[in-house]
């Protein structure tokens, strides 16, 4: 499997804040210390490019985002925090999302982990939400898209709604989505009767759970929903927004999951990508806060992901 991981995510500086640089320092270290370094590929890669930003965001918002962050203006919304090296850590997590989805589309490996901060899923063309600065899974849809896919799917387990993501393939028809996420919670959206509208109608599938699912619920709930959607779009690339904060220790969202409950996610994203495309799957790190049971979830991940 492909891995990238870079200390340089933690120069993204927020502060007192739950999507801090001790999350992404705290999985790089468990990540090297568990023999990841020796047992993927580690691919070198650059930020991502203003057309490829571009894809999803309006351009007035890149270059506003780049003047606060050079000046390093702080809260440039009510939940997100920007400081001066949150420019490159932006750039480049977006630029992990391209490089390894184009790496997976070439078939180089059928399987992608992406290790970066800040966080994407709530991102909209126009604005920040969320933590989130640029969308890094729908800039990497779009990226699947050029390199010749026709047809792709983006599974988002993150305990909040990616309402961003879910905006800008709303009415697209290439790019399905699907959601599990707690609710009612934050951002308030992600409702079962949010499917699509014109060519996307059907292609947006969402499974709110309220916040006392129990595993087996939460489990069945996302298996169902998942696969239903898959044979209905049959995507050629399965773009996975890996968010961690559904495990019950999570401070900032928490459902009923466990950190080896990751894994068993992960193996039903992989059936399905075994029956549509071929296993291939790029993972993007969204959410979760709890600086010890993020990193080990995260693990658990990744070594499902790369069985």
């Amino acid at each position: 499997m492909l891995l990238y991981l870079d200390d340089a995510f933690a120069e993204h500086e927020t502060g007192a804040h739950p999507e801090c640089p001790q999350r992404i320092l705290g999985l790089n270290q468990l990540l090297r210390n568990s023999g990841w370094l020796e047992r993927a590929v580690l691919p070198h890669w650059t930020s991502a490019t203003p057309e490829q930003l571009m894809a999803v965001h309006d351009a007035a918002y890149i270059t506003d985002l780049q003047h606060w962050c050079e000046q390093a203006v702080g809260r440039i919304e009510s939940d997100t925090v920007i400081s001066h090296g949150s420019w490159k850590a932006a750039l480049l997590a977006a630029g992990a999302a391209v490089d390894a989805t184009e790496r997976v589309m070439r078939g180089q490996q059928q399987t992608a982990f992406c290790a970066i901060r800040p966080p994407g899923h709530h991102a909209k063309p126009s604005g920040a939400m969320g933590f989130c600065l640029f969308n890094n899974v729908a800039i990497a849809a779009h990226a699947a898209l050029s390199a010749g896919a026709h047809r792709i799917m983006i599974v988002d387990w993150d305990v909040h709604h990616g309402n961003g993501t879910q905006d800008v393939f709303y009415a697209d028809g290439r790019v399905g989505f699907f959601s599990i996420h707690r609710s009612p919670f934050y951002p308030g959206t992600g409702s079962k009767n949010e499917t699509g509208a014109g060519a996307g109608l059907g292609y947006i599938s969402n499974a709110p759970v309220p916040a006392e699912t129990n595993l087996r619920e939460f489990v069945q709930t996302f298996e169902k929903g998942l696969t239903a959607l898959a044979d209905k779009t049959k995507p050629e690339l399965i773009l996975l927004s890996a968010g961690f904060d559904a495990h019950q220790a999570d401070p900032v969202g928490s459902l009923c999951l466990q950190d080896e409950d990751f894994a068993e996610l992960t193996r039903i994203v992989k059936q399905v990508a075994e029956v549509h495309c071929e296993g291939r799957i790029v993972s993007l790190l969204e959410g979760g806060y709890h600086l010890d049971h993020m990193p080990r979830s995260a693990l658990e991940h990744v070594k499902a992901l790369a069985e």
